[in-house]
């Protein structure tokens, strides 16, 4: 096999190679990385990493200080100023915001770092392709200490099982539950509904069908949005509000009154965790995509989610989906279709479709066609010369400078993948800039030459070498190693 298709599979199919690495994948570039599809090897791990059960229940613990009687934060101000009790709960609070941070800040460093070192790079990429594809994002104090979890839990565990389990995974999660509003989505006939002004809320079964499963244009209609979200109904995550929810949705009925104690001690006590809460529930059979559910209310939308991650249109999109990431921003139809029989004749089956994946021949050509993120530019250098050289002190900083925050996609349908979201003039200048401050600090660890052996292999171009070679410093020769297009693509 030759050096070079070593350097695809470390750099392509991998995120970036590591001192020796592409020596070692060259020998059978294919067979390195199918070994990589292990159930073990996309997890993270990591001292102060933790549950999303304790996540949520040390926020919920901080909070509980802090809320009056409705479960609202009471206004500090008063028309004399804010007494003892105000002051103390503004306090509480911003302990809790901090908290959240640092714990984002602790999950961030333990994500990269596995980036930066871990023996199995193809494995990190596939999770995070799949973390990407089911996008929880830290967009407010209370998401910033479920993001980390949700990936470790939901995502990481199962990339390499069966679509239709990931997909239940991802959506049960709290931290799914969470981003999307599902768990404040209530069925609109319930007494719980009726007694707190609150309603339906479609986002995480419009997100399903639209993102996660079939595509957008593959048939689903409004009317099968309202019906899934109502399947979805009752499915919450534990803790005091939900506690209120369901008295409210009992009072008046004395038979529901005494099952709803056993429910609030159940509630008190799985604080954090995903529960079935009856009340909350739109009873009633479903229709979803002209197929009929019967009313069985705990086991109604994970019969829809078992559909339609069998659904043809689902292994179209995944298919694409894929194709777009490893081959090409507009891949060939052949590599669609070679993914998409693979998704089908296993029923989903992720291990198979990520052997599909390796062995696409369109994946393999000699030119680059895909573009590096900022993410996949700074994890990188990180795995060919270590992380201080990547990020310096501040990783935070570094990664909100050149505009991909970790754990802080824009919208669920997470980071952009294609040349024109990341190589626009302002892009590439920050680029520059970092690269500029990279080369003073990779000056105290080998040359710009030897840089291009250890990340790039024969994958560098004689006309980079040799312009690298050739400068007039070794901070101007890794600034041109850098920014060359052999790096700045894979």
């Amino acid at each position: 096999m030759s050096q070079l298709e070593g350097a695809i599979a470390a750099t392509r199919f991998g995120i970036g190679a590591k001192p020796g690495e592409i020596a070692v994948a060259s020998s059978d570039p294919r067979g390195w990385l199918k070994a990589q599809i292990r159930p073990d090897a996309a997890i993270v791990s990591g001292a102060g990493l933790k549950s999303i059960g304790e996540s949520i229940r040390d926020q919920q613990d901080a909070y509980r200080g802090v809320s009056g009687p409705a479960g609202k934060p009471d206004k500090p101000g008063k028309p004399d100023g804010p007494d003892k009790d105000d002051l103390a709960r503004m306090e509480i609070r911003k302990q809790a915001q901090k908290d959240a941070r640092e714990g984002l800040v602790v999950e961030v460093q333990a994500r990269g770092r596995h980036a930066a070192t871990t023996a199995d790079p193809f494995a990190e990429r596939w999770a995070r392709f799949w973390a990407n594809h089911f996008t929880v994002a830290a967009r407010n104090a209370q998401l910033i200490a479920v993001v980390g979890p949700f990936e470790r839990e939901a995502i990481r565990p199962h990339v390499f099982g069966d679509f239709a389990g990931l997909l239940g995974h991802a959506t049960f999660h709290p931290g799914m539950l969470m981003y999307l509003d599902a768990n404040r989505s209530i069925g609109p006939s319930t007494e719980a509904a009726r007694r707190r002004d609150a309603g339906l809320n479609e986002n995480l079964a419009r997100e399903i069908l639209e993102l996660h499963t079939l595509g957008v244009g593959s048939g689903y209609t409004q009317a099968d949005i309202i019906e899934f979200a109502k399947a979805l109904t009752g499915w919450t995550v534990g803790g005091p509000q939900i506690q209120r929810l369901a008295v409210a949705a009992a009072k008046g009925d004395g038979r529901k009154q005494r099952a709803t104690k056993d429910m609030i001690t159940e509630l008190r006590d799985k604080a954090g965790e995903t529960l079935f809460v009856p009340p909350l529930h739109e009873p009633g059979a479903r229709t979803v995509l002209g197929k009929s559910y019967g009313a069985q209310p705990r086991t109604q939308a994970a019969a829809i989610l078992d559909d339609l991650a069998r659904h043809p249109a689902t292994a179209r999109h995944i298919a694409a989906k894929l194709a777009r990431h490893f081959v090409a921003d507009q891949p060939p139809a052949s590599a669609i279709a070679t993914l998409e029989t693979a998704f089908t004749r296993s029923h989903g089956d992720l291990s198979v479709l990520a052997r599909a994946v390796v062995d696409l021949d369109e994946a393999w050509v000699e030119t680059p066609a895909k573009f590096k993120t900022p993410e996949e530019l700074l994890v990188s250098v990180a795995r060919a010369s270590g992380a201080e050289a990547a990020f310096g002190r501040d990783q935070r900083t570094v990664y909100q400078t050149l505009g991909q925050q970790p754990f802080g996609a824009p919208s669920p349908a997470g980071w952009a993948d294609d040349t024109a979201t990341w190589s626009g003039a302002d892009a590439i200048k920050k680029r520059l800039e970092w690269a500029n401050a990279v080369s003073r600090r990779m000056t105290r660890v080998g040359t710009p030459v030897d840089f291009l052996d250890r990340a790039l292999g024969p994958a560098a171009s004689q006309r980079t070498r040799l312009a690298v070679s050739r400068a007039e410093s070794a901070e101007q020769g890794y600034t041109l190693a850098l920014m060359s297009p052999e790096f700045q693509r894979r």
